[in-house]
């Protein structure tokens, strides 16, 4: 008989066994899950209605089928954003965490199954000369050495799933293990909207570096006409003073943005986990980051399949509902099996005959009686667990409905500020222009100057400030209707991955 042959022989044999018994266990004592309504209104507010016209057109595509690559139409910022995806450390963090729980699942779904394993052995005895063993070739002759062969395959405590208690394990874990993968998309949308964020906020204060220099230079050469003109005794020292306070404070808000632009830089890099190379696209100017059309925001009911902190919130959810079944599953009687298919002898070179096959099947029942309120207890503790997790869900839903209110609140209201912004810009740099231009025919005190010229520097500091929050917030948006987790655009409709 061919050794390996009969080896696969009787683990088939073997295997067959807890097969016949999974055929017994096929379902579970978990509730059956009803997904909560959303706590939140079917549609989400209006928007406020402004005098700001709308810029662009609205696009068809949702935003979490909207690829990163197509949204942001900055060369600069795409590099970033796919440097990010190779390096950032969160994003490796959250990818190892997908293979833990991967792997842990693989460990709770093999105990559905017999753990299969062989063995062998010899033991050799120095019998006393009381011990009256004697060896059957020769009648009467005694031995000297006692020699026991064995060999087998088989397994032992192996539990027959009768209530589902392991099946609701292994449910829980695969939910378990979901609720990662959506964990790591979840990562991989915020690093996303931080770089793009992060590189309009460096935009912002580059533009805002720029304006304090130009006027630190302009106000630098109005003060050299004026400390001239003092020195020729036709200015007050009143006038020189002010004419230096303007150049000092412009002078440090340029030391602020120096300092602000190289912070900006640090953020940067370690969102993209590596140095800033040297050899990216030239930025765009602010303003263009962004695609300048409409992302639709759909309905709130949308998020549930869309947002991947309410899908891993849900998969929590799901866990927690198959620990309850274990949980009942405890109430009940518990069978194990250990059984065992091979051979035995005296004599090494009859181990492998047919005589010496030897089996052993040893079932074994372990019913709970008296646990004084142990399963009870755990029941109880998975139930609460359970109401735990319903609670998270509706608070991520509730969480996601507010940020795609907010953001859709802030799209037509930043751009109605933002023109506002521009408005005063130019107002406030013609009322500089005249002010000085009264001053300089000696119509008008020096005071006026210095006024208008701070309105006009608040006023480009703020409306550099509305720019960036409004293209922020274009980012949030897109992030909050669960764009960026993949880099190119969906091609086909999306369709709601399975409970």
């Amino acid at each position: 008989m061919n050794d390996l042959s009969t080896v696969h022989r009787r683990a088939r044999k073997i295997a067959a066994i807890p097969l016949a018994a999974a055929l017994l266990s096929a379902c579970t004592m978990a509730p059956v899950y009803h997904r909560p309504k959303a706590p939140v209104a079917p549609a989400y507010p209006q928007e406020p209605k402004t005098e700001a016209k709308t810029e662009g057109k609205t696009l068809q595509t949702p935003a979490s089928d909207l690829g990163w690559i197509d949204f942001f139409t900055d060369p600069r910022l795409r590099a970033l954003i796919a440097i990010a995806m190779k390096e950032n450390r969160d994003l490796r963090t959250a990818a190892a965490g997908v293979a833990q729980a991967a792997a842990q699942y693989d460990v709770q779904h093999a105990s559905l199954f017999p753990a299969i394993g062989a063995t062998g052995g010899a033991m050799y005895m120095q019998p006393s000369q009381t011990a009256g063993f004697s060896f059957a070739p020769g009648v009467g002759e005694s031995i000297s050495t006692f020699r026991y062969y064995s060999a087998g395959i088989g397994f032992s405590s192996y539990e027959i799933d009768l209530f589902g208690r392991i099946r609701s394990l292994s449910k829980a874990s695969a939910e378990a293990a979901l609720k990662e993968v959506a964990n790591a998309r979840a990562v991989r949308i915020s690093v996303v909207s931080q770089v793009a964020n992060a590189y309009i906020a460096w935009l912002g204060d580059r533009e805002l570096l720029r304006i304090a220099s130009d006027a630190t230079d302009n106000l630098s050469d109005n003060l050299r006409l004026i400390r001239l003109r003092y020195d020729n005794g036709e200015e007050n020292m009143l006038t020189l003073r002010q004419a230096e306070t303007q150049v000092d404070q412009a002078a440090q808000l340029r030391a602020q943005q120096v300092r602000l632009v190289a912070q900006d830089e640090n953020a940067i890099t370690l969102l993209i986990g590596a140095p800033i190379p040297a050899n990216l696209p030239p930025p765009r100017p602010l303003g263009e980051q962004t695609l300048m059309a409409n992302v639709p925001a759909g309905l709130p009911s949308d998020l549930l399949f869309r947002r991947p902190d309410i899908i891993s919130a849900e998969h929590d959810l799901l866990s927690a509902n198959a620990n309850i079944g274990a949980a009942r599953a405890a109430f009940f009687p518990k069978v194990t099996l250990t059984a065992t298919d091979g051979v035995s002898s005296l004599l090494f070179h009859r181990l492998f005959t047919a005589p010496a096959t030897t089996w052993g099947l040893q079932p074994n029942i372990s019913i709970p009686i008296f646990t004084w309120g142990q399963n009870r207890g755990n029941l109880e503790v998975t139930k609460a667990i359970r109401d735990q997790k319903v609670a998270a869900y509706e608070k991520a839903i509730q969480t996601a409905f507010r940020e795609v209110s907010d953001t859709l609140v802030a799209r037509s209201t930043y751009l109605d500020q933002g023109q506002r912004m521009d408005d005063l810009v130019k107002s406030s740099a013609d009322a500089y222009r005249l002010a000085k231009m009264r001053y300089q025919a000696g119509t008008d005190s020096y005071l006026n100057t210095l006024d208008s010229q701070r309105n006009l520097l608040q006023a480009q500091q703020s409306q550099v400030g509305v720019q960036v929050a409004r293209y922020e917030n274009l980012v949030t948006f897109y992030r909050a209707l669960g764009g960026g987790w993949t880099e190119q655009t969906a091609r086909s409709p999306r369709v709601p991955a399975p409970l």
